[in-house]
C-alpha cells in the first residue's frame, strides 16, 4: 500500500433494525466491490452506541473522491436511513502490518 492510501471511517445511526441494516449491507456488497481504488471495507457496528457504517481502505484520495461524488455514496442516507449527519473521519496510512493479497485485495 503506497502512503497515499485512506483510512476513512464512517458511522451513523439509523432508524432501521439491525438484522435489516445487515441485510441493505449484503444487498448493496457488489456495488462497493466494483469502486476502483476501494481495496477494502469493514461494515462495523458500535454495540453502545448502536451505530453502525463502514471502514474504508482507499489505493488514494482521488479514488475516495470518486466515491464522494458518486450514485452509490448519494443513496447512502436513504438506503440506511441515517438519522442525523453522518460521522466522517479520514486518515492517511501512514504504515501498514501486512499488505492486502492481490486475492483480498479484488474480492
Amino acid at each position: 500500500m503506497n502512503n497515499s492510501s485512506l483510512a476513512v471511517l464512517v458511522r451513523f445511526r439509523s432508524r432501521m433494525p439491525f438484522d435489516e441494516i445487515v441485510k441493505t449491507f449484503e444487498e448493496r456488497i457488489d456495488q462497493y466491490r466494483a469502486i476502483e481504488g476501494l481495496r477494502q471495507k469493514y461494515y462495523v457496528h458500535d454495540e453502545k452506541t448502536g451505530e453502525v457504517g463502514g471502514l474504508y481502505i482507499w489505493d488514494s484520495k482521488e479514488a475516495f473522491d470518486a466515491f464522494r461524488e458518486s450514485e452509490l455514496r448519494a443513496t447512502i442516507a436513504e438506503a440506511y436511513q441515517v438519522i442525523g449527519e453522518p460521522r466522517v473521519e479520514v486518515y492517511r496510512i501512514a504504515e501498514t502490518l501486512r499488505e492486502l493479497s492481490s486475492v483480498e485485495a479484488n474480492v
